[in-house]
């Protein structure tokens, strides 16, 4: 046998080797379906991700208006900062001549028991879609 059948036959005895590892690292799914068992934990981590995820606050939506007729340039503003449950917070600041307010409103599924101003509403509204 020439050099270049051995090289061969050594190439092909690796490759039935490392196919033999990968189908050890193999799982039998309920569906029928082979799957490498480190797939199988990345995608409990990623379930495990998803979950955690809910809490954070990804709904964001800020509406910027004028609060009273002799002010332009829309300085006063509400924002909505909510999860996925619509559980979080409404913070406003309203901008005057003379001074400056800030309000925060809780809101949990998507309301608040307090009374929300109508750019409020609309924020909340916003960070929903």
């Amino acid at each position: 046998m020439d050099a270049l059948g051995t090289i061969a036959v050594v190439l092909a005895a690796l490759a039935l080797v490392v196919s033999g590892l990968a189908l050890r690292r193999t799982q039998r799914r309920s569906d029928g379906s082979d799957l490498p068992s480190d797939l199988l934990g990345l995608r409990r981590e990623v379930a495990a991700l998803r979950t955690e995820a809910g809490d954070g606050l990804r709904h964001l939506a800020v509406v910027r208006y004028d609060a009273f007729g002799d002010m332009g340039g829309h300085l006063s503003w509400s924002l909505a900062l909510l999860d996925d449950r619509g559980d979080g917070v409404v913070v406003t600041s309203i901008h005057g001549r003379s001074e400056g307010r800030t309000y925060a409103k809780s809101i949990a599924s998507w309301t608040s028991d307090q009374q929300l101003s109508p750019e409020e509403d609309e924020a909340v509204a916003q960070a929903r879609t």
